[in-house]
């Protein structure tokens, strides 16, 4: 994987960028998260550790997750690299989105649906909405409408969400990589879900551009998650500094890190921070 590097900012000698997935990483399916888990990012946090979130989440849905956590970084990446935010104490909600990367998905929506007829779709805009084709219940639905598939058509979005709970894992691997998708990045949930973004976008490029806004060297990123959406993030992360997966992770996600910890059910993040500097 080739990322550019971003432009430093003046060096930040001692802290490390931590950079966080959500689900299955900090929280575990219900939506909780071990108090073992929140007092190891308060620790990482009062150590002087720059502490962010790197998810597949939408702004929306991850806002209350910092709150959780009693964050207040300056920077977030959402939507699988696609949105960063920055704070601002003068923003309704105290961030402001400083990047964002859109595409038109007409292309690849038509196509998948052209393999998945009976599909749930998502789109997200660039501002977060979302519209959603009729079955899309799996998924928070606040800040969204739904509509018929034509209507996601055409829109300038930073994420693509299409499920098909119909098929097991192994049969929708085969249904994807039948596709033969070009010009998007995508990742594969844990079940029949596939996540896209803009070509070339991943957690990985927005973090290694907040890492040079930052400052930070890049022998002191470390990065844990749970995903096959975190493989780029590993592959940026492990590079100089620090890649951990959770224990639960699947076997490619666990090969990719350099190091795993215990499983979110074990608060194994707990373990992986405390062991920072």
């Amino acid at each position: 994987m080739s990322i550019e590097r971003a432009p430093e900012a003046d060096v930040v000698t001692e802290a490390w960028f931590v950079a966080l997935d959500v689900d299955g990483t900090i929280m575990h399916e219900d939506g909780t998260i071990d108090d073992a888990v929140a007092e190891s990012v308060a620790r990482a946090v009062a150590r002087g550790h720059l502490v962010t979130l790197a998810t597949g989440r939408s702004w929306s849905t991850t806002r209350p997750v910092i709150e959780a956590l009693g964050l207040a970084p300056e920077y977030v990446v959402c939507a699988n690299g696609a949105i960063t935010m920055r704070r601002d104490d003068t923003a309704p909600d105290g961030y402001v989105r400083e990047h964002v990367e859109t595409f038109d998905p007409t292309a690849v929506l038509e196509r998948i649906r052209s393999f998945l007829p009976s599909g749930k779709f998502m789109v997200e805009l660039a501002d977060g909405y979302r519209l959603y084709t009729e079955g899309m219940t799996e998924w928070n639905l606040e800040n969204a409408r739904e509509v018929v598939f034509d209507e996601l058509l055409d829109q300038r979005a930073t994420r693509v969400v299409v499920t098909s709970l119909e098929h097991g894992l192994d049969e929708f691997f085969g249904i994807v990589d039948q596709m033969g998708l070009h010009h998007v990045s995508y990742a594969i949930g844990w079940t029949a879900w596939l996540d896209i973004a803009p070509d070339g976008v991943n957690k990985a490029t927005a973090l290694e551009r907040v890492r040079g806004w930052l400052g930070v060297d890049a022998a002191r990123v470390f990065a844990a998650g749970d995903g096959r959406n975190d493989l780029e993030m590993f592959a940026w992360a492990g590079s100089a500094g620090r890649a951990v997966a959770m224990g639960q992770a699947p076997d490619e996600v666990r090969a990719a890190a350099g190091e795993v910890t215990g499983t979110v059910g074990e608060a194994g993040l707990a373990t992986a921070l405390d062991s920072l500097p």
